[in-house]
């Protein structure tokens, strides 16, 4: 309970930077049996779709940003939920980056929530989401 007390509105999470590459995307989709083109075959998605590149997939954008929730909470609690909208396709090549700030904190019941991001590297927000994570009170 103590981590929680010294929690404020607008707090900032750590970024996190990612820059995925064909071998991870590709395991990424297999893993999820995402058999769609855009993200493993360059000709497919660049010639046919019109992408710049392959596709990150939208999932993956998703994992991330529940990382990044699980990774401020630590130990200290669980995943309640998130949420999240992919606005803005990103590339192979990207770096990108994911981050968020506390937008409220009860303390009495020891939930937090969050508003996350994930942005490209002309500082666009591509996927916004959100997260409530509860402290353990124990």
């Amino acid at each position: 309970m103590s981590r929680l007390k010294n929690i404020k509105e607008n707090d900032l999470l750590p970024e996190r930077e990612f820059t995925p590459d064909n071998v991870e995307l590709f395991f990424y989709n297999a893993v999820l049996w995402n058999a769609h083109r855009i993200h493993y075959d360059f000709p497919y998605a660049t010639e046919v779709e019109g992408y710049p590149g392959l596709v990150i997939a939208g999932p993956q954008l998703g994992d991330w940003l529940t990382q990044t929730a699980i990774e401020w909470l630590a130990d200290d609690g669980k995943l309640v939920s998130v949420e999240y909208s992919n606005r803005k396709a990103s590339y192979i090549g990207e770096t990108l980056r994911s981050g968020g700030k506390v937008s409220s904190v009860n303390v009495e019941n020891g939930e937090v929530e969050l508003e996350l991001y994930i942005m490209n590297e002309a500082d666009e927000v591509i996927t916004p989401g959100s997260a409530t994570v509860r402290f353990a009170t124990a």
